[in-house]
């Protein structure tokens, strides 16, 4: 009978010091980390310098126009500025609550409008088919005619009960609006689940309630988060039509004024309070987004 040799076991080489310390760097990987921050600084130089001329040349071709001191006047006049800027900050406040409560009644009812959607069964047809019926029809009407036929066309109706205040009726109207883009986000991050973890939930025993709750809406939350933080950026641009229906926020106060003074340097100063209120909201949607891009390209769940 022949002998087998057993083979000796190479001893397997260690990357870890003893006490948990990682090994020094070797010289090859010292000159890729000076390689590449020598890199991003030359690239973070031409960026700089490549915007402030730009910044330059476009400031100097604005100013040197013939036209300039007459729009200087018109729309950047720093007297009016001040002058308006506490009635529009003031406007802006009745803005910011129609953002807040029509943020947190858009998620829910866009939830619940998609969670009837995915709706499975014949039983739940006529669900399906008011929910589509609502997502279609409000998807497709502009927002200012919504505004308008719920702000002038509810109080028309002279039903009691039926609220008169523009804050109540412009917040109904964007909430119908948005409810209807949030629910289309909702349904497909549900529906980016695979029919696999349904099934390996239901033969747990989950209901359908509890698979939703527990397995289902988790994940499609994770997935449609920078979607739906770009839908809060656009609404809180959208905010400001309420004042068609003669709410006085941030952009009626800036009418006002432009009525008063002839100078249409308010709108501005409100534009620029908008622009404040969407940046930090903008870039923390790019933040989420590339952290979601990361989290794919590595497989993680996390």
């Amino acid at each position: 009978m022949a002998l087998r040799r057993r083979r000796r076991a190479r001893p397997v080489l260690s990357t870890v010091l003893p006490g948990g310390a990682l090994p020094p760097p070797s010289a090859l990987e010292l000159e890729r980390r000076a390689w590449r921050t020598r890199r991003a600084r030359r690239s973070t130089l031409v960026a700089l310098a490549s915007t402030l001329l730009f910044a330059v040349v476009a400031y100097l071709a604005v100013t040197r126009s013939p036209g300039w001191p007459r729009v200087q006047a018109t729309f950047f006049s720093p007297s009016a500025a001040l002058d308006a800027l506490p009635e529009i900050a003031e406007g802006l406040l009745v803005n910011l609550q129609v953002l807040v409560v029509g943020g947190l009644l858009v998620l829910l009812v866009g939830l619940g409008t998609a969670a009837l959607r995915t709706l499975r069964g014949p039983a739940w047809a006529p669900l399906r088919i008011l929910a589509t019926v609502y997502v279609d029809l409000f998807r497709g009407i502009p927002l200012i005619i919504v505004l308008y036929l719920v702000g002038f066309g509810f109080p028309a109706l002279g039903l009691q009960g039926v609220p008169t205040s523009p804050f109540v009726l412009g917040t109904a109207a964007i909430v119908l609006v948005y409810s209807a883009y949030v629910a289309e986000v909702f349904r497909a991050g549900i529906e980016s689940v695979h029919p696999s973890q349904r099934a390996a939930a239901r033969s747990l025993g989950l209901t359908h309630r509890q698979t939703m709750r527990i397995v289902v809406l988790p994940q499609a939350l994770r997935t449609v988060t920078p979607a739906l933080l770009n839908d809060f950026v656009a609404l809180q641009k959208d905010v400001g039509l309420i004042s068609v229906l003669g709410a006085i926020d941030a952009v009626r106060s800036a009418q006002i004024q432009v009525g008063q003074t002839f100078n249409f340097t308010p709108y501005v100063v409100a534009g620029l309070l908008f622009v404040l209120l969407a940046v930090p909201s903008a870039r923390l949607a790019d933040a989420v987004t590339a952290r979601a891009r990361r989290r794919q390209q590595s497989g993680s769940l996390l």
